[in-house]
């Protein structure tokens, strides 16, 4: 059996970060409880294991973390809380009792997870800031050595460096997950959205196929979601048509990277220029050249 990795201050402690008072979790219904268990973590929360001492959300919860080991615990209070963040972020709302999130932060640390650039001593940068030389140039380099790898790592390592990017830029990049019978190969959170990512790095131009596959994904999932399609070499021009307008993507080439980098310009800034392009003329794909 595994050791319960919590005390019971731990769980003190998440009563109050997860609204756990009266048996609820957040702003769940029990219906939603368990489509965003089995969604986001591929757990059946409803399972009579986890029922053991109670049925209410937050006993079930509870339960599932008293019978887990560190990274399982890991994982769930991770999505719990991009969960919470984003929701607080939409609503408008100040965190009360920011002595509790950063205590929330350290037990994280315990259990071997790291805080988001946020909860550290460095801070994201502005959207209008221009990007740090040096980072710049490091990521530059990276990214030139991904294109000499052969094929087969390639992918893997492309995946690893946009997460250095994403969270060098202050974005709380998550590396790749798997949900049930689907790949996402990233995510990351930007003024309160969050984004899912599809990163191909491939000879070929990716068609209207690849990118009708992932926005059934992004539609797919919460209604606050969008999608991040980075293509290294870029979509085809009839791919991009019938792909159409109005749809739930954002789309950056390798170009795009390299004169985000090589211009020393900021990511979100870039990121959110495009998705207004996008959200003022449905087009998913306008370049960079174009918005600067």
């Amino acid at each position: 059996m595994k050791m319960n990795p919590l005390s019971s201050l731990d769980y003190d402690l998440l009563d109050y970060v997860f609204e756990m008072g009266g048996g609820y979790v957040l702003d769940f219904s029990n219906r939603t409880f368990s489509e965003f268990f089995v969604d986001e973590l591929s757990i059946d929360i409803d399972n009579s294991r986890y029922c053991d001492n109670g049925t209410s959300k937050a006993k079930r919860l509870r339960s599932y973390l008293r019978q887990s080991g560190k990274e399982d615990a890991l994982r769930v209070l991770s999505a719990l809380w991009e969960y919470r963040e984003v929701k607080r972020k939409r609503a408008g709302v100040k965190e009360e009792k920011p002595e509790y999130v950063a205590e929330f932060w350290q037990f994280i640390e315990k259990l071997g997870g790291k805080p988001p650039k946020s909860q550290t001593k460095r801070e994201p940068a502005s959207q209008d800031e221009k990007m740090d030389d040096r980072l710049a140039n490091e990521l530059l380099a990276k990214l030139m050595e991904v294109s000499n790898l052969d094929p087969q790592p390639r992918g893997y390592a492309f995946e690893k460096f946009l997460k250095e990017l994403f969270d060098s830029c202050g974005l709380y990049g998550r590396a790749s997950f798997r949900l049930v019978g689907e790949q996402i190969d990233g995510s990351f959170e930007m003024n309160g959205e969050t984004y899912l990512l599809e990163a191909k790095w491939t000879n070929q131009q990716v068609d209207a196929s690849d990118l009708r596959s992932f926005n059934a994904k992004v539609e797919d999932k919460a209604s606050w979601s969008r999608g991040l399609f980075i293509s290294n070499s870029g979509f085809t021009e009839d791919g991009l048509l019938a792909f159409g307008t109005g749809k739930s993507l954002i789309c950056m080439d390798g170009l795009d990277l390299s004169e985000i980098l090589l211009g020393k310009l900021s990511f979100q800034s870039v990121l959110s220029k495009k998705a207004r392009r996008a959200a003022e003329t449905g087009r998913p794909f306008v370049r960079v050249r174009d918005l600067v």
